[in-house]
């Protein structure tokens, strides 16, 4: 299509000793889940799914992958799905990173965070707009310099894309900040909360069309 292409990805690797169901299982699933629903629909930008491997070792799978020209030569934006299945809803069991930029909306972890890059707006603008109350609340945080005093905002494969000047999202249920699980042999499918991941991934899907569907430009360039 002349509009380009979206990317969707999400890593498909896990740490030794644990399960992955969060981490990151329920990214690669709700992928799944959008790729059966948008196979047959004709959209003008054309959506590029990939699976990363070896996230969990450095991004090293997503580092090769921008490292080849003609895999971004075409991006016209990039959204990366890093855990999204863990909820808890006791006060304080939801932390945040230092140094973070907003006032913290809750202190329970009943929302999902979308953390884009502040110099390609239109991404995290359009994940506002397709926000709506019967979907889990969302934080949007637009991140100055590519995160380069929020190294805890640079976890995962969102960020080869940013050093590369390409605008990219990261959504996430923001991982070991709210899930005891991270990294653990307990994360298993059953602390998932499935009507929190069906939510998000309805919202995800919403977000995703209307992103293939807007043909204009999103200031997509290689620094």
């Amino acid at each position: 299509p002349q509009a380009g292409t979206l990317l969707l990805g999400a890593h498909y690797d896990t740490v030794e000793g644990s399960p992955g169901a969060d981490d990151n299982a329920s990214a690669v699933a709700a992928i799944l889940e959008i790729a059966r629903l948008l196979r047959s629909r004709p959209t003008p930008r054309a959506l590029k799914l990939v699976f990363f491997d070896l996230e969990e070792q450095g991004l090293r799978g997503s580092l090769n992958y921008v490292a080849t020209d003609e895999h971004i030569k075409d991006l016209r934006g990039v959204v990366i799905l890093e855990m999204l299945g863990y909820a808890c809803y006791t006060v304080g069991c939801q932390q945040y990173p230092d140094g973070l930029p907003i006032t913290p909306p809750s202190d329970q972890g009943d929302f999902l965070a979308i953390v884009g890059n502040q110099e390609h707006l239109r991404l995290l603008n359009t994940f506002q707009a397709t926000s709506n109350p019967s979907f889990p609340p969302t934080l949007t945080l637009a991140v100055p310099l590519k995160g380069l005093f929020m190294p805890d905002l640079l976890r995962s494969d969102h960020a080869p894309f940013w050093y590369q000047g390409i605008g990219a999202v990261m959504v996430t249920d923001t991982a070991n900040f709210r899930n005891p699980h991270y990294h653990q042999s307990g994360d298993t499918v059953a602390t998932i909360d499935q009507k929190f991941l069906i939510g998000v991934a309805q919202f995800i899907t919403n977000t995703v069309t209307s992103l293939l569907e807007d043909s204009d430009d999103f200031a997509t360039q290689k620094s």
